[in-house]
Order: C-alpha cells, then structure tokens, then sequence
C-alpha cells in the first residue's frame, strides 16, 4: 500500500511562494519595472537552466541573488514540478540532520523543510549556520528508517507501506504528529483503524497512553474509548492507571456508556486524584482544609461529570460523604436532599444515568503457542530451569509459557525489546537463524531494565541454549559460568542497535531491524559451552516468553 500526498504538496509550495520570508532570489522582467521573489533551492530543483545560470550569480550585502529577463513579461514568467529528483541531488543543501545518536545523518533544503512544515520553520529560526553555511538539526532519538519516510515525504515522494511492520507504522505517525505533518499523521491513523484493528487491541495499553500524550488523534481516541467504555477493566485495573493523562480520563467519565457502576468510577477518580499528589496524608481523617483543596484542584475537571444522583442513599453516606469537603457546598446539599426526597427540585445539573448493557466478553481466541517452538521445546526448557535431570512431558509441565513479544508481530527494532520487555523477570528468548534450522536462545530469570546506564546483571541461573529442530539432531544447554557477566543491560543510547544481550549470545542490529544484517552473535567465553559453530547470524523471527508456575 502506498498513500500519496501531492495535493497537499503543490498547496505547501503555493502557500510558501506567496510568503515572502527567506527569499534569496529577485528575478526581474519587463525591462526592470517587475519583480519576483524567489527561493533558490526551488529554482534549481525545477530547472537546469536556473541551475547553470545561479552558479555564477554572487550573492549581493543582503544575501541575495539577481537575476535580470527584462525582455521576459510579467504574465508569461511562472514556474512548474519535480522535486523528489531534489531530494537525491545532494548539492546545495543546507541543512544537515542527525538521527539514531548521531550515527546518521540526512541532507536537506531549509526552504523545502520550511515549506512543508512549521515545525522546522520555527526551528530554524534559531539555529545559526556553521562556517560551511550549513545547519544543524539533532534528532538522536528518531530512526534512520523513520526519518528517511519522512523526508520523502517532505520532498513529495510517494510513502510506500508495503510489508512494513504495523509498530513501525505507528511510531511514524507518532513522530509525523511531532514534526506537524497532520497529513501524514491522519492518514496514518486512519491506515491503522481500519486495517490494523486486531494490533492496536493486542498493544492497547501502548496505544492508549500515546495517543492521550496530545490532542490530536481523535480518531484513535475515539477506537479506544469505545473499547474501554465496553471493558473499562482494560484501564481502571490497569498498574499504571495512576499514570493516565487527564485528558483521558476526563474523555471516559463524559461517556454515558461506560459500563461500571457509578460507586466505583467515584472510587477510581479518588484513586487518581490522590496519585497525582503523594504528598497527602494517607489516611483522610489526618487531612487539612489545605489537602481537600489540593484534592479539589486536581480533580476539577473530572468531578462535573460524577452522576451523584443515581447513587444510592448507602453509597453517598459510604463513599461520598467522606470527601464532601472536595464538592463545592449546593451540590453536596442537593445530593443529601436528592436522595432523601428524589422528586424535590435541586439547583445542580443531574446528569443522565449511564446505560449499562449486560455484555458478554467476547470469546477468547485459540492464539497460537509460538511461532517458533513445539510445546515438547518449552517443556524442555522449562526442566532446565528447574535443573532436572529428566525432561519433563508436554502434559506436565509446571510453567506456561506467555508470549510477550514477537518479531512477525511487534516489530524488529532493537528498541522494540527493551521497551516491550522493561519490567519482565524469568523470561526466554528465542531465535529462528535465516537459512537454517537452528533455533537459539537464552533464560534470564532476573528483569529486563531498560533504565540502567550499561551494566552486567550477575546471576547463577542464566543459561543460553540450541534447540533440536529439523537437521538439529540434538539440544544443547550452556549454563553460565561466570556469574558476574551473565547478561548485560543496554544504556539508553545503546538500545537503538542492542537487543538481549547473555555475553555469549547476543542480538544487534546496525540497521535497527534484527533480519537487516548478519549482526547478531554467538561465541563462548562466560557461559559452558558454544552453542552454535558459526559466529555472526541474521534472523527471520524471535520470541521472548514469560515463564510462570502454572496456578493448580
């Protein structure tokens, strides 16, 4: 699939011709008595001509070049197309920028960056040119991959998504919304909801907390609140619920369908409210006039949409009465009057009463195992976790094995690991070598971090390992040897290019996708044993499990 951008494009450069700002050509015709100003880069990028006949104009005191058409008249002097050819003619930029912790690097036009984006236009601004009049732009942060889309994009190039990984979609329309491409960024995001419905749910947490990070998804916002109004346990029992952005909640509180019981979203709205201020007293009979205030504040615009009124007499007294001092004074007197005489007038607003439907969950859906081993390879696993002797039988193995990450599915960015991975103890990580049928991987019983500066995590009970599998006659376990370098935690920096690293088996990626480069590595110096003859490897697929005791 491709999308294509070209009304938007000739819009940019329409709008951008009629804005005199950074100007550095006067073209004048009919005999010197007209002019127009110009920009440079899209002179040469439209014609050879202006491409000759600018080399040999110097610029004036003002920086500006002078080009005289006396004879040419006024009506006829226009200009026509082409500029992706601009994008790989790599004379004349002006602008460089870096990606990927600076390892990389892009050139660029200013005038074609400000042209389609006021993003850089502001940014620009305030960036002087160094002594080769040249800017520079750091965005260490975003991707090689990443920015390359972008700059076609910016250059008027055809966006092509064809067999591009849907985290990988995202993360771009993420990073367009940030540059103020809102083209780009909608159609992306419309791409999403109606062809990758089934991985924004299976990633919804994801979702749910970077579309609410700004204001500008609202059709995203609107596919995920229908989906939590339905199962609001997806958010309110979430761990990091204490985190949801305002405006999120706020969104949810205004849906008069949100199937939970109004006694409880009272109780998750404290809840949050008091999150957003560890400071208060933990217990509220200790609080001041001060702390109900603190309270107040926070939650004044999540109160308003509280249905008091459809409360029990009980749950108001229960529930209610102990934060009253947070609601302002008429409304607490006409909720207490409301609900002793429910057909006396009050002064405040009485909302509609939510429509709870009685839903059944949908189905759960038989998910594959894996996609790279046989449940007799997980029970193998799992007995050498426990150190036995014996292996044990598909039938009774103690441990389930839960899918966190899959490369076919999530992606196969370094970066993608450490973030999805983060918080994970007792996991496995398991490769499918390209070309062969060797399948690789690794136990790691403590959690991954991605917050560390770079350093080794010891411990006794890591192992890596080969799989029998196809031509593989035989398993192979190496054990750690050495405690102390049993694997190694990237830095922030380092985990753009470093994915799970055991010393002696370890997934890198130059290009930032595990399946790009024969990066990734085995050898033995920590751990017992080799567990593959050849050293650099690329891969066609990984997994990483959580392994859990089965609950009886």
């Amino acid at each position: 699939m491709s999308l294509k951008f070209f009304e938007k494009l000739s819009q940019n450069f329409i709008e951008f011709l009629n804005d005199k700002d950074d100007y550095d050509v006067i073209i004048e015709v009919e005999n010197k008595e007209k002019t127009f100003m110009a920009h440079s880069h899209f002179l040469k990028c439209r014609s050879s001509y202006f491409r000759r006949e600018l080399k040999n104009i110097h610029p004036n005191e003002k920086n500006t070049m002078m080009i005289n058409k006396s004879s040419i008249s006024a009506q006829i002097f226009d200009l026509s197309q082409n500029f992706i050819e601009f994008l790989n003619d790599k004379d004349d930029y002006d602008v460089i920028i870096e990606v990927e912790n600076k390892e990389k690097t892009f050139m660029a036009h200013s005038h074609f960056l400000k042209c389609r984006s006021s993003y850089f236009r502001r940014e620009l601004k305030n960036i002087h040119p160094n002594e080769k009049n040249t800017m520079m732009i750091n965005k260490s942060s975003i991707s090689a991959q990443i920015f390359d889309v972008i700059l076609k994009y910016i250059y008027g190039g055809i966006v092509n998504l064809e067999n591009i990984e849907t985290r990988f979609i995202f993360d771009l329309m993420l990073i367009a919304n940030d540059f103020e491409f809102e083209e780009l960024a909608n159609k992306l995001e419309i791409l999403l909801i109606e062809t990758k419905g089934s991985w924004l749910k299976t990633h919804f947490s994801l979702i749910y907390y970077s579309i609410f990070s700004n204001t500008n998804f609202k059709e995203l916002e609107k596919f995920c609140n229908d989906i939590v109004a339905k199962y609001p346990n997806l958010i309110f029992d979430a761990d990091d619920f204490a985190s949801l952005q305002e405006s999120a909640l706020v969104s949810l509180l205004k849906r008069d369908d949100l199937q939970m019981k109004e006694v409880k979203i009272w109780d998750y709205i404290i809840k949050w409210g008091i999150a957003q201020n560890p400071t208060l007293p933990s217990n509220p009979k200790e609080w001041t006039k001060e702390n109900y205030i603190t309270l107040k504040t926070t939650l004044q615009q999540c109160l308003p949409h509280v249905r008091y009124f459809h409360l029990s007499s009980t749950e108001v007294l229960d529930v209610i009465k102990p934060y009253k001092k947070i609601l302002d004074k008429q409304l607490w007197e006409d909720i207490i009057e409301y609900s002793l005489d429910p057909d006396r007038p009050v002064k405040s607003i009485i909302l509609p009463a939510r429509t709870i439907s009685v839903t059944e969950l949908p189905p759960r859906t038989k998910e594959p195992f894996s996609a790279i081993i046989s449940k007799e390879h997980a029970s193998e696993i799992s007995s050498w976790i426990d150190r036995k002797t014996t292996t044990y039988s598909s039938t009774n193995n103690p441990y389930e094995f839960q899918l966190i990450l899959q490369g076919t599915r999530d992606g196969f960015a370094p970066q993608t690991f450490w973030n999805m991975c983060h918080g994970h103890a007792g996991t496995v990580v398991m490769a499918k070598i390209k070309g062969t049928d060797e399948i690789i991987g690794g136990y790691n019983p403590l959690m991954w971090d991605n917050t560390t500066n770079g350093a080794y995590w010891g411990t006794k009970d890591s192992f890596i390992f080969s799989l029998k599998n196809g031509n593989i006659q035989n398993s192979i376990l190496s054990r750690v040897k050495n405690p102390q370098y049993a694997v190694y935690y990237r830095n922030k920096n380092e985990q753009i290019n470093w994915g799970p690293y055991f010393y002696d088996f370890y997934m890198s990626s130059p290009k930032s996708n595990f399946t790009l480069d024969n990066s990734c590595y085995c050898r033995c110096i920590h751990y017992e044993k080799l567990i593959r003859t050849s050293g650099y490897f690329s891969i066609v697929n990984y997994e990483v499990f959580k392994v859990v005791k089965k609950t009886i």
